[in-house]
């Protein structure tokens, strides 16, 4: 099973979500670790190579974004409940600052 690596204030923000969408986001963080799938994810285009979102439906919407290709961890980079249509602007800048930071810490070029 791999261990899992939060970037940032990932782990935080994750433990702010209200009681259910923070246990179904548990459960699906430990599917990854398990090397199955998330019941509800998609790639997030546009930050980086493998950044995915788990998509939480449980009294609202959250979402979960994560690195699982890499083998010695699963990253998690940002948790946060989305309010609109299409995610906010200030958490796609937050998602891509925390992916270069994990490529730094992983000693990627």
């Amino acid at each position: 099973m791999k261990p899992v690596a939060f970037i940032g204030r990932a782990l935080s923000e994750l433990k702010a979500f209200p009681d259910a969408p923070r246990r179904e986001a548990g459960f699906q963080i430990f599917n990854l670790q398990s090397g199955v799938d998330p019941d509800d994810w998609k790639p997030l285009v546009g930050v980086g190579p493998g950044v995915m979102e788990i998509r939480i439906h449980e009294g609202g919407e959250f979402r979960v974004v994560y690195v699982a290709g890499m083998p010695e961890a699963v990253y998690v980079i940002h948790a946060f409940q989305k309010k609109g249509q299409t995610t906010a602007k200030r958490n796609i800048e937050t998602i891509k600052r925390r992916y270069a930071a994990m490529l730094k810490e992983r000693g990627a070029p």
